[in-house]
């Protein structure tokens, strides 16, 4: 069998095998020179007792040996540089990565300390020797202003600049705004976009129409319009036609595969498509016209949709709005963000037609949220599963340091939005899988029977159950269970319990429903401008509505989108991990300025090396559990809580506490709290404070951290709702490399490092002694190589 192997800072690793519950344990005599991110070929070991059981026992993984190295994973890496007598070293950002990398003199590009660096790897090393690499860019100083998330985008190998081919396409054949005629479509868009296209097209000009967003999104790809009809009402989700101008096969095509969604990071959006095209052309700007693909849907007046139909459109958007300025008209009745609206286009107070536009604008919204109430009805009636997720805004300043982090709330004009986007995507969904077409749709899986089976075990010592069989669990089961929680002390450990036990959504050419939202059918068609997936069904749409989708280009799709779905997964996944990233870089920065100082604040997760606090603002760190002097502590894995084995004194999710912030390392990202009042608390047995960071240290159960900012606005519907899921592993999730490089950080000068002999086991390729050691990184020729936190 065969997966992806990640190393571990303490020199083991795991491989992910698809169809396994579980990672599988590669000791670390048993790596074989894998290096993190390769795909590689293993074999199974038998356990103490002589069996070979896949899925682990007894709770323990599966071990294994890695056997062949299919393929590399990493080409390049980024880490800092510093120089020695005769080479340079590189500390990998990436904390798994157990290693220095050597560079030749000759290789480093004239790189000095501290400055970080991208290298390409030239050799992955051995048993006994150090891999290597050569510098290829110089970022800057660890210290200059930018470099640390421009550290990440390279660690993640975003792409930035656009190829040459790509500008020259946009240049040569992207207009700058339409005119809906055929003479100046001929005009404009040249032979490549004949004027017959238009001739498809509906006119929605007259229509009132609005956009609603974060207040500085600038890649609008979705409007509304809300119409009353004698059943109940007419919605129209129009989506900006971004395949009009991204035409197949083109080198915007292969750019936008590539890249696959746009990464909204801390301090910038690193776009899927040029500004030309996702703030310019295809944007839905007020004012302008733009060309759309419409889902119009007939609703009666309990929201349920009796008729829908999709159609190549035109419209004209009324107003650029935002969620806070719609909310000010549904809570005081103030429409000054419309009338400001209407005044940046020449439409004044006092001018004819400004009163009209100003209520048909009024109206439109108000039966938005009317019939936005129904539509919450209905999903709250078929066991939709809401997580309450804190999100939040990080405030930077002009240089790029954060001054303020803000939780991000929802409101009543952000729920009806998702709900209007939420439907459209189902309705597109379940028409085209009734077609029986070539199609994308997005796929949340219901959760294993054994996953249920843990939660059940678990909810049943604080009196709650789940009915039915936990292979077939329903939706309604569980947002049962999350209603009988709310306000009650248990709430928050059950909800990420719960949440644990979801899987991840995914892109699949099957339509596999979608559980967290309890759909039956469900695709990504309301962002083409930010998702490929969206993009790349506009295409399979329109060719049905002109006729053009043929038995070819049936056949055409059924080869393609396997590995649409493949990369859009993959491309989602890295946009997640670096935006996560960049939101711990900037909070450790920003707790930086507040060491010493005491907050309020709540247990959001709980491991064998410590538990994790979440203060009001969403910034989380970690406890250790060497920090605990009082007693031995002990984490029962069932109960998901550590208690003090002679006091009994317990730490439970959901808990409150009072934290001191102790320290954040803006290298590792980590922020570390103590228990206020007990920093100075008398120590335990320092043998016992060992064990039980050893024991820590060997806990191999991954705790992958949630992303948090607000994305200006742009995480739309299944991305807070349904896919949150895609945080499946809830506060355990998004934190498995902080907590191991927290858990390594304890050890310092491991015996296991060297020979038996006394000598070194590892030789750096120059033949000096390689020796891990842990804390904040050191100058060599003061006793120890540099070698950040790793052991």
């Amino acid at each position: 069998m065969s997966g992806a192997f990640v190393s571990n800072s303490r020199g083991f690793g795991f491989v992910t095998v698809e169809g396994l519950e579980q990672d599988l344990f590669i000791p670390p005599d048993k790596i074989n020179g894998a290096f993190y991110g390769d795909t590689v070929e293993v074999k199974l070991l038998p356990t103490f007792d002589g069996n070979i059981v896949p899925g682990g026992k007894d709770g323990r993984r599966q071990e294994a040996e890695v056997i062949k190295i299919l393929a590399r994973g990493i080409t390049k890496l980024v880490g800092t540089f510093e120089r020695g007598r005769r080479s340079g070293i590189v500390t990998p950002d990436n904390k798994k990565i157990p290693y220095e990398i050597y560079i030749n003199r000759q290789d480093t590009m004239g790189a000095v300390d501290g400055h970080k660096v991208v290298i390409e790897m030239t050799n992955y090393g051995s048993a006994n020797r150090n891999p290597e690499g050569r510098v290829v860019e110089i970022l800057g100083h660890i210290d200059d202003p930018g470099v640390d998330i421009l550290s990440i985008i390279r660690a993640y190998d975003l792409p930035v600049v656009f190829p040459d081919e790509v500008q020259q396409e946009v240049q040569r054949y992207i207009p700058d705004h339409i005119e809906y005629n055929e003479k100046a479509d001929a005009r404009i868009r040249s032979n490549r976009y004949p004027a017959a296209i238009q001739k498809t097209r509906e006119d929605w000009r007259k229509v009132p129409i609005v956009t609603i967003d974060g207040p500085d999104t600038k890649d609008i790809d979705d409007a509304i319009s809300v119409e009353t009809t004698p059943n109940g009402y007419r919605l129209g989700v129009h989506i900006a036609d971004v395949s009009e101008y991204v035409r197949e096969g083109s080198p915007l095509d292969q750019e936008a595969f590539r890249r696959a969604t746009s990464n909204y990071l801390v301090d910038r959006v690193i776009p899927m498509l040029p500004h030309e095209l996702s703030n310019g052309i295809c944007s839905l700007n007020q004012g302008e016209d733009r060309y759309a693909l419409s889902c119009i849907m007939e609703l009666d007046k309990n929201g349920a949709v009796t008729d829908s139909r999709i159609a190549e459109t035109v419209i004209h958007s009324s107003a650029k709005l935002s969620y806070p300025g719609v909310m000010k008209l549904f809570t005081d009745h103030d429409d000054s963000e419309i009338r400001k609206a209407l005044e940046m286009q020449g439409i004044t107070e006092g001018k004819r037609g400004f009163e009209t536009k100003l209520q048909k604008l009024d109206r439109l919204l108000r039966r938005g949220r009317r019939l936005a109430k129904l539509l919450e009805k209905r999903r709250d009636e078929r066991g939709s599963i809401d997580f309450e997720f804190r999100e939040s805004e990080i405030i930077l300043d002009e240089k790029g340091r954060p001054v303020d982090i803000v939780e991000h709330e929802r409101n009543e004009a952000t729920q009806m939005i998702e709900d209007f986007m939420i439907l459209a995507n189902e309705t597109v969904a379940s028409t085209f899988y009734w077609l029986q077409l070539p199609f994308v749709y997005r796929t949340h899986g219901q959760p294993t029977g054994e996953k249920i089976d843990q939660l059940k075990e678990f909810i049943r010592a604080y009196g709650y159950q789940l009915k039915g069989a936990s292979a077939d669990i329903h939706p309604k089961e569980i947002r049962a269970l999350l209603e009988k929680l709310k306000g009650r002390k248990e709430e928050a450990m059950i909800s990420v319990m719960t949440l644990r036990s979801m899987q991840r959504a995914e892109y699949t050419t099957d339509c596999g429903g979608h559980f967290g939202l309890a759909l039956k059918y469900y695709c990504h068609f309301t962002s083409p401008i930010r998702r490929y997936p969206d993009l790349q069904i506009h295409r399979i749409i329109k060719e049905y509505l002109r006729g053009q989708l043929d038995e070819k280009r049936k056949a055409h799709y059924n080869a393609i989108l396997p590995n649409v779905c493949k990369q859009s997964s993959n491309m989602e996944r890295r946009a997640d991990e670096a935006e996560r990233e960049t939101d711990k870089q900037k909070k450790a920065e920003y707790m930086q300025e507040r060491i010493g100082q005491e907050f309020d604040g709540v247990i959001s997760g709980i491991t064998g090396w410590g538990f994790y606090v979440e203060l009001p603002n969403t910034v989380e760190g970690l406890v250790p559990i060497g920090e605990l002097r009082d007693d031995y502590y002990i984490f029962d894995e069932k109960q998901y809580i550590l208690y003090g084995q002679r006091t009994g004194r317990t730490f439970e999710l959901g808990q409150k506490v009072r934290v001191l912030c102790a320290a954040a390392d803006t290298v590792v990202r980590t922020i570390d709290f103590v228990l206020a009042g007990e920093e100075k608390s008398h120590a335990i047995d320092s043998a016992r404070v060992a064990e039980q960071q050893r024991n820590a240290d060997d806990r191999v159960s991954g705790h992958q951290g949630r992303s948090s900012g607000s994305k200006s606005g742009r995480r739309r519907a299944d991305d807070r709702r349904g896919a949150r899921q895609n945080r499946s592993s809830g506060r355990k999730s998004g934190r498995k490399q902080s907590v191991d490089e927290r858990a390594d950080a304890s050890q310092n000068g491991s015996p296991k490092d060297f020979a038996e002999n006394g000598k070194p086991k590892r030789l750096r390729p120059d033949g000096s002694a390689y020796i891990k050691h842990t804390g904040k990184p050191r100058r060599r020729g003061r006793g120890r190589n540099r070698n950040g936190d790793k052991s």
